[in-house]
């Protein structure tokens, strides 16, 4: 399934519109634009709470968890010592950890479960740099995937308003 990401421009928080391919906003995440560290809120269209983001402050390098009904669903992490590219680890329980790899500042990256690709993350078709495209595998957990988008979002551009 094919997402398009949004960052809205005038909010308190940051704060983003994700759409299916037909156009219809299908999440929405709510920054919180006073608190301690970065927090958001991932929405569906009526307003329920489907994960809530909370930056980690005490960790070596940028780290977000994801937490869905209340219990920890996964770590985004960005990798500290990458020399030639640069990495991020989703590190859920069990498993079926993600890893997302490729040029994070311009939004072109994948993620990868084990040597499968199961996102891409692109901004190559839109003219407007604050949109890009997230297409997430058959059989895949979307709100993972673009929670997790939304963090490595929030760690490569934080304070940048060039995206």
């Amino acid at each position: 399934m094919r997402y398009v990401m949004k960052q809205k421009l005038l909010s308190w928080g940051d704060d983003f519109n994700i759409r299916d391919e037909q156009g219809r906003e299908v999440f929405f995440v709510d920054g919180k634009g006073f608190s301690l560290g970065n927090q958001l809120a991932f929405k569906d269209p009526q307003g329920r709470e489907l994960a809530f983001i909370k930056q980690k402050l005490l960790s070596w390098g940028p780290t977000y968890e994801i937490h869905r009904d209340g219990v920890l669903a996964a770590t985004v992490k960005k990798e500290l010592f990458g020399f030639f590219k640069h990495r991020f680890e989703v590190d859920v329980p069990g498993p079926d950890d993600l890893e997302a790899e490729g040029d994070f500042m311009d939004h072109e990256y994948t993620f990868r479960r084990g040597d499968r690709v199961v996102a891409t993350v692109s901004m190559r078709w839109f003219s407007f740099s604050d949109t890009y495209g997230i297409d997430v595998a058959d059989g895949e957990d979307p709100v993972l995937i673009l929670a997790s988008a939304v963090v490595i979002d929030q760690i490569c551009h934080s304070g940048d308003d060039s995206h």
